[in-house]
């Protein structure tokens, strides 16, 4: 970043940012079975959806993949964070690999409600966007009861087989307004649709939306952590801007560019749920090295939430230990 006249006095940092329990999770899982298995572990898609992890991991032995059959017969296959269809579980077994099943735990539960629903004859709305992963995932569980609505619009148009047998799940990552919007409009459509037990959009979506929110009427320019592929954290961005906050998307400290700071004062930063903190602490650093001291956090919750690793990784752990007695 070329230098400029600081015009930066504060930094404040959004509290709860950065890793959630599923990409902690993940990320985790995928290394400890280059612990177990040794390198070359293959993934399928990235592990999460941030640039930084999956440099990392690949330098480490991780080959990441589109697909199940770009792997060798009976190598270690791990699925990532954000779900895979059965059609992939069963392509997996056909070449007889060593699956590692990654997927965040509140994927799971929505693949788990979608496939009830359809099991119950209710066509299932599925609010999300095309082409993300975990549509894709949660969509091969009933492709020909689920349907995909991404906005307003989607649900004014949709047209089901019985109006009164609707049910809908979301996407884990979504904006949390945008969501209750669409959700509005879907139970203004179909009085009758049957709700998940409990929300679909996850803990860490929700918190880290809460903190924007809040933080930026306080900020004159956001920068959200986070890759473009990143979907909560392409919403950070959306969520200050809507709070007419300017906001910006980087994948890391490099990426500022010089108008964005110029006649700022106080500068907010958040990061994605699949953004390392270290990421964080080098934007931090490039602050202080334009001689901004007063930094605070801004917390409008705190998260203890924490997953069990896969059961894969967990039996071959105990199997290790066992081993060395």
């Amino acid at each position: 970043m070329a230098s400029v006249t600081n015009t930066v006095e504060r930094l404040i940092l959004a509290a709860p940012r950065g890793w959630c329990a599923g990409v902690d999770r993940a990320v985790q899982t995928v290394e400890r079975a280059l612990t177990i298995h040794g390198a070359p572990v293959y993934v399928r898609k990235e592990i999460v959806h941030n640039k930084h992890v999956v440099q990392e991991l690949s330098a480490r032995g991780v080959i990441f993949v589109d697909e199940a059959d770009e792997i060798p017969e009976g190598a270690v296959c791990v699925f990532s964070a954000h779900g895979v269809s059965p059609a992939v579980r069963e392509a997996a077994i056909e070449r007889g690999l060593q699956t590692i099943d990654a997927t965040c735990p509140l994927v799971t539960k929505v693949h788990r409600e979608a496939v009830r629903f359809a099991g119950d004859g209710y066509t299932v709305v599925l609010v999300g966007h095309a082409g993300h992963e975990e549509v894709e995932g949660t969509m091969g569980e009933a492709p020909e009861r689920i349907v995909l609505v991404q906005d307003e619009q989607d649900v004014d148009a949709l047209a089901v087989e019985d109006p009164e047998r609707v049910a809908y799940v979301t996407q884990t990552t979504l904006a949390v307004d945008e969501t209750s919007a669409i959700l509005e409009r879907l139970k203004e459509r179909f009085p009758a649709i049957a709700a998940p037990r409990t929300d679909d959009i996850c803990y860490a979506t929700t918190n880290r939306q809460a903190a924007v929110k809040q933080m930026a009427v306080h900020c004159d320019l956001l920068l959200v952590i986070g890759s473009r592929n990143s979907s909560n954290s392409v919403r950070l961005v959306e969520v200050a801007r809507d709070c007419g906050t300017d906001a910006e998307l980087i994948d890391n400290a490099g990426e500022i560019q010089e108008e964005w700071l110029e006649g700022r004062r106080v500068v907010g930063i958040s990061s994605g749920a699949s953004a390392p903190e270290t990421l964080v602490s080098e934007l931090v650093q490039t602050f202080r090295d334009r001689g901004v001291t007063d930094i605070s956090e801004f917390e409008v919750v705190k998260e203890d939430v924490r997953f069990m690793l896969p059961k894969q990784i967990r039996q071959a752990q105990a199997a290790g230990a066992a081993g060395t007695l």
